[in-house]
């Protein structure tokens, strides 16, 4: 069977690729502009409050059909109205720059945090002084963060070590880290009741994997008895990690490895064509 490419390669089907690709990348930054907030469960109600929809007028529930459609009418507005901070913030973030640039900005801001992490975690844990710190990501954390007190300042080592010296102001509870910031400090997170945690350990890895059970926040622990370090993620408890184990879980997590290579192969596109522009003006 032989493909006719000249029928498929129409002004009409090129403007449909084109189509999708405009919806994708729309739904895609509209996704990110969510990232980080509360606003990502109300997406999440939208997607089903749409399947719904749809299954009601496939099986022909008319009542529930209407429902939706109302909900629906009106939900628009209510919803421009309740998050009109975080619509304009996703909006100015939108404008600030291409997606290469802004990926490349964020993995490089993540690699910052992560140095200054270490630098804290090494010397915390050689010198046994307990710590609890929570690494917002797509789940917001605002219902933890206001129970902290707030500094939103530059994450650094010296400045986590300082934070969980022990008799100080700052040292029990938790840091919250937002935007790869320190948003918060002395924080409370929820308790876990499970049976599965070990006897041994204490108030601060129980909260650890409390906020595990209800976000998808990732959370280092350092023992203050042993200076174990551990993290938790998913209602996951990693004990006993090396400074290689964490380091590979942080970068796993925190950086954005696809858009790194994405960088890499743009930047080697943008090479060549220079090059070849270079060559042509000789």
């Amino acid at each position: 069977m032989n493909l006719n490419w000249g029928n498929l390669l129409t002004l009409g089907n090129l403007v449909n690729v084109l189509d999708i690709l405009v919806v994708w990348f729309v739904i895609y930054e509209l996704i990110v502009m969510l990232r980080g907030t509360k606003a990502i469960q109300l997406f999440r109600g939208v997607i089903l409050i749409l399947v719904v929809k749809v299954i009601s007028s496939y099986f022909g529930l008319n009542t529930v059909s209407w429902l939706m459609d109302q909900v629906i009418n009106w939900g628009v507005i209510a919803v421009i109205i309740i998050f009109q901070p975080e619509i304009r913030r996703g909006l100015e973030h939108l404008g600030r720059g291409s997606l290469f640039v802004r990926m490349r900005n964020e993995n490089e801001a993540a690699n910052r945090m992560i140095a200054g992490l270490d630098k804290a975690i090494q010397y915390m844990s050689k010198r046994r002084i307990g710590a609890l710190m929570t690494i917002q990501q797509d789940t917001g954390l605002e219902d933890y963060i206001e129970t902290g007190i707030k500094l939103d300042a530059e994450l650094t080592g010296e400045l986590l070590i300082n934070i969980f010296i022990p008799n100080t102001p700052l040292h029990d509870g938790a840091v919250i880290i937002r935007n790869n910031r320190i948003a918060v400090a002395a924080a409370y997170l929820p308790l876990s009741e499970s049976n599965l945690i070990p006897k041994e350990l204490g108030t601060r890895h129980r909260a650890a994997v409390g906020i595990s059970e209800v976000t998808d926040a990732l959370t280092i622990v350092i023992s203050e008895e042993t200076g174990e370090v551990s993290i938790t993620k998913n209602n996951e408890l990693l004990r006993g990690l090396t400074q290689e184990d964490y380091l590979k879980f942080l970068k796993h997590e925190l950086v954005n490895e696809e858009a790194a290579a994405n960088h890499n192969i743009l930047e080697t596109a943008l090479d060549w064509v220079d090059k070849r522009l270079h060559r042509g003006r000789r």
